[in-house]
């Protein structure tokens, strides 16, 4: 019996296909995937921006200790929601890691989940992410909407919410720098 050179190359199709599925490499092409269809989230216009009526919102910290989001009042908040078993957060994530490292001291990052500490410090450790991560208090009212994640919101000195984004974004681009840059003047 003699194979044809189109059966061969189906069954490699069906085997590259299915490498996506049962592999690790499915798992990098998806994030990969993820990245490359995502876009640079839209800028809010300045009449259309809503401003915080509270910054009074309970969260944890890395060490799992209490602190209140006041603490940021005055300055530019950058929010975003995320899970470590959601490949689109883990997509966007490398790109808000790169933000992190060039406005580190200049814009407080809050990474919000509200899964448990110990699969998020294995996440964060096996992905090489060193950001700060806070941890959402589940029933604290937030100032604002609670967004499935990926999701993030980025907010001026004076309480403005500038961007609003659900889903997969592209952050480190230069439109979200060039804001970076002139929310902080």
């Amino acid at each position: 019996m003699k194979i044809s050179k189109k059966t061969i190359l189906n069954v490699l199709l069906i085997a590259f296909v299915l490498s996506f599925f049962v592999t690790p490499l499915g798992h990098f092409g998806k994030v990969f995937l993820n990245r490359f269809f995502a876009v640079t989230p839209e800028i809010i216009e300045e009449t259309s921006r809503q401003q915080l009526q509270s910054y009074n919102w309970k969260l944890k910290d890395a060490d799992w200790d209490f602190f209140n989001l006041e603490q940021s009042k005055g300055k530019v908040i950058f929010i975003n929601f995320w899970a470590s078993w959601r490949l689109p957060c883990e997509a966007e994530l490398k790109g808000i890691q790169e933000l992190h490292d060039a406005y580190k001291g200049k814009i407080d990052f809050y990474i919000l989940t509200n899964e448990e500490r110990p699969p998020v410090e294995e996440f964060m450790r096996l992905k090489n992410f060193t950001f700060p991560v806070t941890y959402l208090i589940i029933g604290e009212p937030a100032p604002f909407e609670i967004m499935d994640p990926p999701a993030t919101y980025i907010i001026d000195k004076s309480g403005f919410i500038v961007v609003k984004e659900e889903g997969i974004a592209r952050w480190n681009t230069s439109k979200i720098r060039a804001l970076f840059d002139k929310l902080l003047k």
